[in-house]
């Protein structure tokens, strides 16, 4: 079955608020717990070590910035689906 964006929407075959939760408390102990451990970490390295760390933990970032242009991405373009669908409906709702 094809559903429009606002029934996936009102049915619960889209759910927005599922797919990513930035900062929630559990989120924000889990950075203080990484960034506690990567300065344990870089104490222990030497210089070298230490830069390669870093340059490593840049790769990391990279590759987390792909997913949130994705998650963005998808984001957006369920807000222009339900637009669009409001659009094609609006005379319908003047007509009633």
């Amino acid at each position: 079955m094809t559903y429009s964006i606002m029934e996936a929407l009102f049915v619960g075959r889209v759910i927005p608020w599922e797919r990513h939760n930035l900062m929630s408390a559990e989120r924000k102990a889990l950075e203080e717990k990484i960034q506690k451990e990567k300065r344990y970490f870089i104490e222990k390295m030497s210089l070298d070590d230490c830069k390669r760390f870093e340059e490593l933990e840049g790769l990391y970032n990279e590759a987390g910035l792909d997913e949130e242009v994705d998650i963005y991405s998808n984001g957006f373009t369920l807000g222009a689906l339900l637009m669009m669908e409001v659009m094609a409906k609006k005379q319908e709702i003047i007509d009633e």
